[in-house]
């Protein structure tokens, strides 16, 4: 079996799919972007295609290691994005190939359904303890809300009263019991992450998101000792990128996202690090269903997973949504706030190519929105 040839489709709301074809006929799909950089994510991809077309597409491994190691600049979140997607292909290729699900290929399932949180939305305490309770009428037992609106290096304690005020509204309308996962979104510079820690700690969140950037990961030292749980990783893109902060054991969940940090091949490997250092692992998911069926194959297989991110109903889908592009809608489906582990070949989901095609037509040119403070300076999204 030789990959013969492939097919990038940028659909609504803001993904972009890729189809790779063999001369058997067997098609893979893979998910790789990054949000608001689709079109230099689909140039990657098509720089990294030419050099396996024509190549056997289960050798992973050796195409994994091709692609990323006979690059002399390597890594960072355009080039690993482009590998991640293609890597989710070739292993849907190999799965359909055997007529075996993914995590049979990864060593066989450790769990049959992993819990899922949803994002919510609200700028005033009311309304998010309403979004809160819409989610858990669905099934839901655990979301995750942004933080806070942009803040300065210093900023007004107001601003972390409202968050307080956001939380604890949801925290008293569900109880102990319902997860709060928090997102600083790395908007909080390290000045105000210490307060906003403090002010949130008696609130019991089931993690903080970002407390600081990725590039300040070294100040994370300074916020372990709140009993907070530490979650970060979805802005590092290799184990590379991972390997300090494992070792230096200031987090507590690491989030890489499957369609920017290396694929299920390279994810695979960063969650297997991190449970060595027991430290739990929550992949990031704000994608389509072609990510998420690569997070769901990965989670089956990894002891440390504990909840998976994903996009159904996120205020980015406004013009599709994630079950828009299956053929079977029922595969996503949500119970009691868990979901099943696709079974079928491969990935384990039927892409409506269809579709894909007509709403490709339309295509996106999706941007993250540019905030700035009063000052006029940019401030953190």
């Amino acid at each position: 079996m030789k990959i013969k040839d492939y097919e990038l489709y940028q659909v609504p709301p803001r993904w972009l799919f890729l189809k790779i074809i063999t001369d058997e006929g067997i098609c893979g799909w893979g998910e790789p972007v990054i949000e608001g950089k689709a079109e230099t994510v689909k140039t990657a991809v098509m720089e990294l295609m030419e050099q396996i077309i024509g190549k056997d597409p289960s050798n992973i491994e050796g195409l994994w290691n091709q692609m990323y190691r006979s690059s002399f600049y390597r890594g960072g979140p355009i080039l690993m994005s482009a590998i991640a997607g293609i890597d989710q292909a070739l292993w849907d290729i190999k799965g359909k190939y055997l007529n075996a699900p993914i995590h049979q290929l990864l060593g066989g399932k450790a769990r049959e359904n992993i819990k899922v949180y949803s994002w919510i939305g609200g700028d005033r305490p009311t309304e998010v303890a309403l979004e809160a309770q819409k989610v858990a009428d669905k099934g839901f037992t655990a979301i995750k809300m942004n933080a806070t609106e942009e803040l300065q290096y210093i900023d007004s304690f107001s601003k972390v009263q409202n968050v307080v005020e956001r939380v604890s509204a949801i925290r008293n309308k569900m109880g102990d019991d319902f997860g709060i996962g928090i997102d600083f979104h790395g908007r909080v510079h390290k000045p105000m992450a210490k307060v906003l820690f403090k002010e949130l700690e008696n609130l019991n969140p089931l993690f903080i998101e970002e407390p600081v950037l990725p590039e300040h990961n070294d100040t994370l030292k300074n916020l372990s000792h709140y009993a907070i749980p530490i979650a970060t990783g979805e802005r590092m893109y290799s184990r590379y990128d991972f390997k300090k902060i494992l070792a230096d054991g200031y987090v507590d969940i690491i989030q890489p996202d499957l369609s920017h940090a290396g694929g299920i091949t390279e994810c695979k490997k960063i969650i297997s690090m991190a449970e060595s250092y027991d430290i739990a692992a929550a992949p990031h998911c704000p994608l389509g269903p072609i990510a998420l069926a690569a997070c769901l194959q990965v989670d089956a297989t990894c002891h440390n997973t504990f909840i998976q991110e994903q996009s159904l109903g996120i205020h980015y889908n406004k013009s599709n949504d994630l079950l828009d592009y299956v053929n079977d809608r029922s595969i996503f489906e949500y119970d009691n706030g868990v979901v099943k582990i696709p079974n079928g070949p491969g990935l384990g989901v039927e892409i409506n190519e269809e579709y894909v095609k007509e709403r490709a037509k339309e295509s996106h040119n999706w941007k993250n929105p540019i905030w700035k403070h009063k000052d006029g300076s940019i401030a953190e999204w």
